[in-house]
């Protein structure tokens, strides 16, 4: 069955509405900061004596700031109060905010400018936690995906024309502080109508003691998020991407005009291509994932920022121009286009490697401490942030150049995704299972929303080749516990991946009859925790494409834990490398040809009290047709 498309989102009430007043929020800021940036970078002397370089990187740090200081207390009330009055009341705010700022641009006070930076981040600081926690209680499981994309897309368009209209307005001549001063304060206004469509979000914890001390509370967050290890993983992922784009985009206003000696236009057209490569990142999420979390996209992700960002150094490098341009100029020098190319794919990857994160934390997180988990994000974002401020001055003190930067935090991130796909090989097993999916075959998911999204319960399937836990684990909206051979489990490489998996290896009771007991208990103990565990009936891999007779297995894990049953198909994987054929298996895989068509079928769910092997056998066996 087709999915509808994430944009049909932006019809429904349910998410248009918070989707305008989170973008006008996002345009606001950087109309505002892009203007005040852009200002000091190109007219210094009108406005300050203090070094240029510094203002760069310590202005977006006072705009974090708060985040440090706020974030534990914003998570307490977006858990504690209805989330569309909160947001209203943070509009409200920005709007105050944005006369503040007018008053600074009209008097020339730079001191009322940084004070509105460290305002707008108390502003985001709030609306943060509300932001996140808001998609899971209107949006359903497969449309997570699919809605953080188009948030994060929205967001950095929003980010982009900000940009773009900050650094344009204010360089007008007579009128361009005029205009950036009334402009800011008319996107709130705008902003504040958009929040009053917002639908009621009920608060999921209203009897919450609010603890006011931020620094008790966000080590009580922190500690909290530790408990569920994906979850605390996956913050952590999270803000060292907001590190990375922090030196990025910090560096973009001094490359332009220093390296690449351009105007500020040059500056414009970096941050509309870093900017369009987010956007189309985050929306290719959604057709990548299939309409479900896929956290196998983050370490592709995490990849590609490594690899295109040690290109961006080694491109900036070969640009050899040293006469002033403006922006078709630029365009028009031997290296211009492989920087622009490289900027892009970084925004590309760093989408496809941002929003798998987001969907899997509001999926795997306790529902009643989401705020709370989204404000600990934000706290690590803005410490990581601040030191990716303090790194970069610290770097360009010590003599690096801005290329060198750039490429000492893409061999950076290559560390740190080593160290967190370490910790937690899940990434990695999906994503080694995506990739085969996605270059070996021409995959299909039928009727996968059968699959419970919480809850034990026992899934079968026939066995057709090696690669069957793979294929059925990439499809699983959760992980799934597989029982299987235990010599299958012990094949060298596949049985990392099994390891990962945590799947169960299991013996006949001829073989190792203390394994099949222990195996048992295994099992039973996690349908007690409330996981899936997926068994293949047949006992071992199919050598002629037909089902074998599916053993009484299944029966005992019944007895000991009556819960849903399952049936799943697996139909074109016969006669693929890694099936077991009697024949000639490299003649058969050659007729195949590459991108053979696979499906995985799922069934309705059956009582425990009503299965038997025979009748299992058969209702996989018609769920399979006539395909092997």
């Amino acid at each position: 069955m087709s999915q509808p498309s994430q944009f049909a989102l932006l019809k429904q009430r349910r998410f248009a509405p918070f989707f305008w007043t989170q973008f006008l929020g996002a345009l606001n800021d950087n109309v505002f900061k892009t203007a005040l940036l852009t200002i000091l970078t190109y007219d210094a002397l009108h406005w300050t004596t203090m070094d240029v370089g510094l203002l760069n990187n310590l202005i977006p740090g006072l705009f974090i700031l708060p985040f440090v200081l706020f974030s534990a207390t914003s998570g307490q009330l977006a858990d504690k109060f209805e989330k569309a009055g909160m947001a209203r009341k943070v509009k409200l705010l920005e709007i105050i905010i944005m006369c503040i700022a007018a008053a600074g641009w009209m008097t020339h006070q730079l001191w009322l400018l940084v004070a509105a930076v460290a305002g707008m981040g108390i502003h985001s600081t709030l609306f943060g936690p509300v932001k996140y926690a808001y998609l899971p209680q209107h949006l359903k499981t497969e449309e997570l995906t699919g809605g953080n994309g188009v948030i994060e897309t929205g967001t950095f368009v929003g980010i982009l024309l900000g940009e773009i209209i900050g650094a344009i307005l204010v360089v007008q001549e007579g009128w361009g502080i005029e205009l950036v001063a009334g402009g800011t304060i008319a996107i709130a206004i705008i902003g504040w109508l958009a929040s009053l469509r917002i639908p009621h979000s009920p608060a999921p914890e209203p009897e919450l003691k609010i603890n006011w001390n931020p620094f008790t509370e966000t080590i009580r967050n922190i500690s909290f998020s530790k408990q569920n290890k994906p979850v605390y993983l996956s913050l952590l992922g999270n803000s060292w991407f907001w590190f990375y784009g922090a030196i990025i985009l910090a560096q973009f206003p001094l490359f332009a005009k220093d390296y690449l000696h351009g105007d500020h236009y040059v500056f414009v057209l970096l941050l509309t291509i870093f900017s369009f490569g987010i956007g189309a990142g985050s929306l290719l999420c959604e057709r990548l994932s299939g309409h479900k979390v896929e956290i196998g996209l983050v370490p592709f992700g995490s990849i590609g920022l490594s690899v295109f960002g040690i290109d961006l150094y080694l491109s900036s490098m070969s640009y050899t121009n040293t006469v002033a341009v403006d922006m078709l100029g630029f365009l028009r020098q031997t290296g211009s286009w492989r920087i622009l190319f490289d900027i892009a794919m970084i925004g590309v990857f760093g989408g496809l490697y941002i929003v798998p994160l987001f969907a899997l934390i509001q999926t795997r997180c306790d529902p009643k401490h989401l705020s709370r988990t989204i404000a600990g994000m934000n706290i690590l974002n803005a410490l990581f942030m601040v030191v990716a401020a303090l790194s970069a001055m610290l770097m360009l003190k010590a003599g690096f150049t801005i290329p060198e930067l750039f490429l000492a935090t893409a061999i950076s991130n290559a560390v740190v995704a080593a160290y967190i796909f370490g910790l937690v090989p899940e990434f990695l097993m999906r994503f080694v299972a995506w990739l085969l999916l996605h270059t070996v075959h021409r995959v299909k998911g039928v009727n996968i929303d059968r699959l419970p999204e919480d809850g034990p319960a026992v899934l079968v399937c026939n066995h057709v080749s090696y690669m069957d836990a793979i294929v059925i684990g990439a499809y699983s909206p959760r992980p799934i516990r597989f029982v299987m051979d235990h010599r299958i489990f012990q094949i060298p490489f596949l049985s990392w991946v099994f390891k990962t998996a945590k799947a169960i290896p299991i013996a006949s009771a001829k073989e190792e009859p203390w394994l099949m007991e222990k195996a048992y208990i295994d099992i039973a103990k996690a349908l007690h925790d409330g996981e899936l565990v997926c068994i293949f009936p047949e006992g071992k891999l199919t050598t002629t494409g037909d089902m074998n007779e599916f053993r009484g297995g299944v029966m005992k894990i019944l007895e000991r834990s009556p819960v849903p049953v399952f049936p799943m198909a697996l139909r074109g994987l016969w006669g693929s490398f890694l099936t077991r054929d009697k024949g000639n298996p490299f003649e058969r895989a050659f007729r195949r040809g590459p991108f053979s068509k696979l499906e995985l079928v799922v069934g309705e769910a059956l009582l425990p009290t009503a299965v038997n092997p025979v009748m299992l056998q058969e209702k996989v066996k018609k769920l399979r047709g006539d395909w092997k």
